[in-house]
């Protein structure tokens, strides 16, 4: 067999099991693996600026694309801790991403060495297997191992720490006869699925709640046949979003209790029965108020995982099974079914459904100086086509952008649902540009979000990665100060101040034009609304031309409250703006705004 250095086995293990780019941050204690990506050649690798940076990019190219497994790299200490976050990301909504660490030598790891920490104990509770590699030969089977896991059942992150001694150590490994382990997903009996279809077909009011999983077992083809099928309306979660297309007759609209339609939450209230596949009943979906979201409603639930099922309530039939799985059988025994002629009429359901969905609309059409960010939202409907790609975290910017943007597509709305860490917009952009370099990726923050990892702008400028970054600045915690309203108080959170290098903004602070500039990109800045639609145009125009971000920044009026339950309840949603009335109030809202 061939000799090598474990580290570059690891490497070759990576390029068998289908990994072309990583994403990290060298240092001292993971040279000679950087040594071995060097010398084997065929991987890309993005030198980020931060290594939580280059764990959302890991997270951002896996979200991407069917099939993709993120790698992100860095030395021991420091770097490791620091990509925890985005191992919770992952780890939280089911993305498999790969994290690969340094390691002070073995004798002297128990010795407080410098940057030596027990990083697989600290990572454990967030992947699926952390693990520090001893001995040299362990390698190869620990790598294998980790493909396995990430793909297996219910996707993960998994990390590996590699001691510097363990890298340098030479081993027998033959990369010619190397084989991926098979990957293991549970899958629904027949049986099962004869039961669950029992309770649908005994419903009048049926909906199919898609979340994250059906995208993620690349069956939202499968899911679009059932739902015509059986004419059951469908709500996507928010990871679940794009599993059929916005304009789709059948797509009802999200529910829950911030990011959802108001047509979406009327639709499943005067539902009678649930159909949940790969979703896990996220608090922001079902709100706290359980009685409210359950009641009246007979639920199934079908997940990969089965240790979800009954998580947050019982259903009355759980399925253990993955979504690709699960609906392969629902389709067959969908259509044996309407060729027995023993499917019911569904029509009225649908046509009720639909007039919600036409009638039930909140206002984007403003005209206000400063902006309000509806008018944002609109125009970006208008600017950027089904084909677009959104990346976007948690905050108001995101929340916004949830009620009123349109997905056409699954994997066109790339989002951190569980953990929402702030900073990771602009790295996981890079991370869905990398992994579809002609795709039209927009990514969407507030200002907070946008500051928090600002500096990896200028890792997308030094690799020419394009895309559209949308920010929306009022110089406010948005979210968290609209969170504060219950408490009565407004108190750190407002990011206010005169920049005394650029009084041209007043109270606005950061000078974001500025930053995106020196940081290698192009950057717009829009003050009405009127000049929002030209400049997208501009940007979508400059990003083809530099090959880099570019960066609408969008001054908003200070305080906007945006639509949200604000007793955690799905229905007692606060509707703050006026709500559409007339078509022009609402101008590309998926149906003609009739009433």
């Amino acid at each position: 067999m061939a000799r090598m250095t474990a580290a570059r086995a690891a490497v070759e293990i990576l390029k068998a099991e289908g990994v072309s780019d990583a994403f990290g941050v060298p240092g001292a204690a993971i040279n000679p693996f950087y040594k071995a990506l060097k010398e084997g050649g065929g991987i890309q690798h993005t030198l980020a600026r931060h290594v939580e940076g280059a764990s959302h990019m890991a997270e951002g190219y896996t979200r991407a694309r069917p099939g993709n497994i993120g790698v992100c790299i860095g030395t021991s200490g420091p770097a490791g801790t620091d990509m925890i976050t985005g191992l919770y990301s992952a780890s939280g909504d089911s993305i498999p991403i790969l994290c690969i660490t340094g390691q002070a030598p073995t004798h002297v790891i128990h010795k407080e060495d410098f940057q030596a920490v027990d990083i697989a104990a600290i990572a454990g509770p967030v992947t699926k297997m952390a693990v520090t590699v001893l001995e040299a030969a362990q390698v190869p089977g620990v790598f294998q191992q980790a493909f396995h896991l990430m793909r297996s059942g219910r996707p993960g992150p998994v990390l590996i720490d590699l001691p510097i001694d363990v890298q340098l150590t030479e081993i027998e490994f033959d990369p010619e006869t190397y084989e991926p382990l098979p990957v293991y997903k549970p899958a629904a009996t027949r049986a099962q699925i004869e039961k669950a279809m029992s309770y649908l077909l005994a419903a009048e009011r049926p909906v199919l709640v898609a979340g994250g999983g059906v995208i993620g077992a690349d069956a939202c083809a499968l899911l679009t046949e059932f739902a015509e099928l059986t004419g059951t309306p469908v709500i996507p979660t928010l990871m679940g979003w794009g599993a059929l297309p916005d304009d789709h007759d059948l797509n009802a609209g999200m529910v829950g209790v911030q990011t959802a339609h108001r047509y979406g939450n009327a639709t499943f209230l005067e539902s009678d029965f649930v159909l949940g596949i790969g979703n896990r009943w996220a608090n922001r979906h079902t709100g706290y108020k359980l009685d409210v979201y359950r009641e009246g409603r007979t639920f199934v639930h079908v997940d990969i995982e089965p240790t979800q099922i009954g998580r947050i309530f019982p259903p009355d039939y759980g399925v253990v099974s993955d979504a690709r799985a699960a609906l392969e059988l629902f389709v067959q025994v969908a259509r044996e079914l309407k060729a027995a002629g023993r499917l019911p009429d569904r029509a009225d359901w649908i046509s009720s459904c639909q007039e919600r969905k036409a009638t039930l609309l909140r206002r984007t059409h403003f005209d206000d100086v400063p902006m309000k960010p509806q008018r944002v939202y609109e125009e970006m409907n208008r600017a950027f086509g089904p084909e677009t790609r959104y990346v976007t975290t948690i905050g108001l910017s995101q929340i916004a952008g949830a009620q009123m943007l349109h997905v056409y597509k699954p994997r066109h709305w790339i989002n951190c649902g569980q953990a929402g860490p702030l900073g990771w917009t602009i790295p996981a952009a890079i991370g869905v540009a990398k992994a579809d370099p002609d795709a039209a990726v927009v990514a969407l923050s507030g200002d907070y979000d946008f500051q928090f990892l600002i500096e990896e702008l200028a890792v997308a400028a030094q690799h020419r990665i394009p895309y559209v970054h949308v920010l929306v600045n009022n110089a406010y915690l948005g979210l968290i100060r609209q969170a504060q309203l219950g408490l009565d108080i407004d108190f750190q959170v407002n990011l206010e101040f005169e920049n005394i290098n650029a009084p041209e903004i007043g109270v606005y602070g950061v000078d974001h034009v500025k930053v995106a500039e020196g940081l290698g990109c192009k950057a717009l800045r829009v003050t009405e609304p009127d000049q929002l639609g030209p400049a997208f145009e501009e940007a979508k125009k400059l990003a083809a031309r530099y090959r880099v971000p570019v960066v609408v920044e969008a001054i908003l009026e200070r305080v906007t409250n945006i639509s949200m339950s604000r007793t955690m309840d799905i229905s007692d949603v606060t509707e703050f703006e006026p709500l559409a009335t007339e078509a022009s109030h609402a101008p590309t809202a998926i149906g003609a705004l009739k009433g």
